[in-house]
């Protein structure tokens, strides 16, 4: 392990790393968020989904720093209507927001690899159908996809739990996002096929689907790192955006979404801070996630080392 991670550090991509202000900048934010979120239990000072200790008197108390309003430091960034901490609402509201986020662009990686080398390297029919079919998902607007797979699925299970819920969203959202990612693999493996190594490999009798997972992927896995890590974020706003329509993350367990639709009740009543603190995270989030994509893409291009 620290070999790996000592020849990482000598490496282009890593001295790329260590001399991006940027990157590093928006390495350690998301490092923060996913700590934060998947420790949520430790970190958080409060479980803002045990009913037993909610307070209904503490509700809407203002951010900490604002005693004058009659803020409490037991409560840092305020309360909301039920008098759930904030601050916990935040923290356990990212972990589902990455939670689903992540499993939803692996889901689309899965996939869209999987059909982008099968249709580089047939060819043929199975290349027009799949990439016909690409094409018909891209004329639809990915929100309005996810909108109605998930509205769809709530209507079909009505009575689901948090597990179906959630595989329903996870679902939504990765029925438009593998596109991209067979697109792009697709034409890197209209290169990769034609080359001298996976001409030999066809001589000497080694099956396609050797030929695709042993030699084709690990060469057309560049593009698809960088446009996975972009699209962690985009599915995060995604979800965000399901939530705070009301389609999204159950809630019982809210997301970061379904927090800002909640606190936008109150906005014009003078809480703000219930919503703009889940908004805040959201923002973090996705913009430290962008930065970083946006540097793994350039420090992955051969032309700008």
């Amino acid at each position: 392990m620290k070999t790996t991670l000592f020849r990482w550090y000598d490496s282009d991509v890593g001295h790329s790393f260590r001399t991006s202000p940027v990157a590093i900048g928006a390495a350690l934010v998301a490092l923060v968020c996913v700590i934060c979120a998947v420790f949520a239990a430790w970190v958080a000072p409060h479980n803002p989904f045990d009913l037993t200790t909610l307070e209904l008197s503490d509700a809407r108390l203002p951010p900490g720093w604002s005693t004058e309003g009659g803020g409490t430091w037991k409560y840092p960034l305020g309360t909301d209507d039920q008098g759930r901490d904030i601050l916990s609402a935040v923290i356990y509201g990212a972990r589902i927001s990455l939670i689903v986020g992540f499993a939803s662009v692996i889901l689309s990686v899965v996939v869209g690899v999987a059909l982008g080398l099968l249709a580089g390297f047939k060819g043929g029919w199975i290349d027009g159908l799949l990439m016909r079919l690409c094409d018909v998902m891209l004329s639809f607007p990915a929100i309005l996809v996810a909108l109605l797979i998930a509205g769809v699925g709530r209507a079909v299970f009505p009575n689901a739990g948090e597990s179906m819920a959630f595989g329903v969203l996870i679902l939504s959202i990765s029925l438009t996002g593998w596109v991209q990612y067979a697109r792009t693999v697709r034409g890197s493996t209209l290169v990769e096929r034609n080359k001298e190594y996976v001409q030999a490999a066809r001589v000497t009798g080694v099956s396609s689907l050797s030929i695709m997972r042993r030699h084709v992927l690990p060469n057309v896995l560049g593009p698809v790192m960088v446009l996975a890590t972009i699209q962690v974020a985009t599915a995060i706003i995604t979800e965000a955006t399901l939530s705070f329509l009301g389609v999204g993350a159950p809630p019982t367990s809210p997301s970061l979404g379904t927090l800002i639709r909640i606190g936008n009740d109150y906005l014009f009543s003078g809480e703000w801070w219930i919503t703009v603190f889940p908004g805040v995270m959201l923002v973090l989030i996705a913009i430290s996630v962008n930065l970083l994509g946006d540097w793994l893409r350039d420090a992955l291009n051969p032309r700008l080392r």
